[in-house]
């Protein structure tokens, strides 16, 4: 296990500081401006290292100063919901100029009826599946402020949203180390998995306009 700590810990000594949380949520963060951003990676590294680190402090053999799974957790799920708050507030205020703008793409112009249609129903399951899919997240809290609604018809879903992105990748990473070894193998099926889980989501996205249009 200590072999395995230090190959996954071989990014550098950040990965076992307090540094860490710091990383994870400045990613988070600006990932919604910045979709190309690791984000995801960077948790499920981080919750891997854990894992390493736990199994060889329980035996005696390790550092005991590695990610804890719980802070890692609340660190991405609130700076998820602030980089959501953010862009809601941008586009609250962009005015007529981005207005137009979206109604150029005939993707946010669809999102943008259905995403009020389904935030006005106070059915926002689809803000949660857009947080898994790629740059989702930044489409639907674009549309949100642009379309106005109201704060406490998006933040809720937001705040769940990113609780159960920054859960998914954590158990990822940490359940990966835990059964396949802490090992880059191991980050890289978690990370696989989360990848998965962003294709689903985009292909569940694209399919409930017909759903709908079909009811």
């Amino acid at each position: 296990m200590v072999e395995s700590l230090g190959s996954i810990s071989s990014i550098g000594s950040l990965v076992s500081s307090p540094w860490i949380y710091a990383l994870v949520a400045v990613s988070v963060l600006l990932d919604i401006f910045l979709p190309v951003l690791p984000s995801g990676v960077l948790v499920i590294t981080a919750a891997t290292a854990a894992a390493a680190g736990s199994g060889a402090a329980a035996a005696g053999r390790g550092p005991e100063d590695v990610p804890d799974i719980l802070v890692l957790t609340l660190c991405a799920a609130t700076a998820s919901v602030l980089g959501d708050l953010a862009v809601y507030r941008l586009a609250w205020r962009g005015g007529p100029r981005l207005n137009r703008a979206i109604a150029r793409s005939r993707r946010l112009t669809t999102a943008q009826e259905r995403l009020g249609g389904a935030l006005a129903r106070g059915g926002g399951a689809l803000v949660v599946l857009a947080r898994f899919a790629p740059a989702g997240r930044s489409v639907v809290s674009l549309v949100a402020g642009t379309a106005h609604r109201r704060i406490r018809e998006f933040l809720p879903w937001s705040a769940l949203a990113g609780l159960t992105w920054a859960a998914y990748s954590v158990a990822l990473g940490y359940f990966g180390g835990q059964w396949l070894g802490a090992t880059w193998l191991a980050a890289a099926v978690s990370v696989l998995a989360l990848f998965g889980a962003g294709a689903g989501a985009a292909y569940l996205m694209r399919r409930q306009p017909r759903a709908s249009g079909a009811s």
